[in-house]
């Protein structure tokens, strides 16, 4: 079995390939598992990192709105994981980039999905953006869509194309709507809810960050430890476990900003933590502001999907799996 990522040089990206490498098998469309033979990553970079040196990866490099370099890429997959994006807010800032790279991008890899004539399957990552305005306490499973952003909508139109191309019988597609992922590692970037993860990760690397939001903005998280894990079991189950509309909604946790940093000191153990500066920028508090308070996915629960106990256990995963990790990033020399 040939396994895709595009956008498998990021963070998500990485995780899930270490996992599959480690499980190194996934299902086919009759639920029997394969070897995995190549795990191609692509993304605008070569991939690398820790768990990656593996004969059976492949990084290459392109742009995902080039058409002719995704047929090339996608030729013999059976699966598509497909991650390559432009973040929310640089989504927000350069309209046409957004629009060629999520919205293009993703119409790319299913037309080349769609060229390869094996009905490969593929899944496709969505946002909590795809909600706003006036909201309900928490978003269900049957919340209409109404994005107040550039990148709500792409990923948005994206769910709607991968709930058409599996209705004409091109590919065997789900979109799985993400809560905002902490503690991700790296550095801070341009998506809005940057801020989630890096009110943990820099103080506990002993560096000192700015919130651009008020310390009672609340979003709704999940661990990359339960997140990969829902990639692995989102793939693995029967076409027919989604119905018609092809999107499964993640549930998470409702943290606010100044519990996260709460959060830190109680895991600082001997660590010489940084101090969160609480710097409003209205830009970020808007689109932060216009996203889900809570979510309550019953076909989530019923279909098995796992969230984490509580913010302390999201702070644990963290420091278990990728402290090490980010204290290099943090501290290059």
């Amino acid at each position: 079995m040939k396994v895709l990522i595009t956008g498998g040089g990021g963070f998500l990206g990485k995780k899930l390939a270490r996992r599959i490498l480690q499980q190194g098998t996934l299902a086919d469309a009759n639920g029997k598992q394969h070897s995995i033979a190549e795990l191609l990553l692509f993304d605008v970079g070569v991939a690398s990192g820790p768990g990656l040196d593996d004969p059976r990866v492949k990084a290459v490099a392109g742009d995902i709105a080039n058409f002719a370099t995704v047929q090339s890429v996608v030729q013999g997959a059976s699966t598509v994981f497909h991650f390559a994006a432009v973040v929310s807010a640089g989504a927000e800032a350069d309209f046409d980039l957004g629009y060629r790279v999520n919205l293009d991008g993703t119409r790319n890899v299913l037309e080349a999905c769609r060229a390869l004539g094996t009905n490969p399957r593929v899944v496709f990552t969505s946002s909590l953006a795809a909600y706003g305005g006036d909201l309900p306490p928490a978003v269900t499973d049957d919340t209409p869509l109404t994005p107040q952003t550039s990148y709500g909508a792409q990923k948005s139109i994206g769910e709607f194309l991968i709930r058409d191309y599996t209705r004409k019988g091109f590919l065997r597609g789900t979109a799985v709507r993400l809560p905002t992922i902490c503690v991700r590692t790296g550095l801070p970037n341009k998506a809005a809810s940057t801020w989630a993860s890096s009110v943990v990760r820099e103080p506990l690397t002993g560096v000192d960050v700015v919130c651009p939001v008020t310390p009672e903005t609340v979003m709704v998280v999940l661990s990359p430890r339960k997140t990969v894990e829902a990639f692995v079991r989102l793939h693995d189950l029967p076409h027919e476990a989604f119905g018609p509309g092809r999107t499964l909604l993640l549930n998470g946790i409702n943290v606010t900003a100044k519990e996260l940093e709460q959060a830190v000191g109680r895991h600082s153990g001997n660590r010489k933590v940084g101090k969160v500066v609480w710097q409003h920028d209205p830009a970020i508090q808007k689109i932060c502001d216009g996203w889900p308070q809570g979510i309550e996915s019953a076909r989530s629960r019923r279909l098995g999907f796992e969230i984490d106990r509580d913010l302390d256990e999201v702070v644990r995963h963290f420091i278990a799996d990728d402290l090490d990790e980010q204290m290099k990033i943090a501290n290059p020399g």
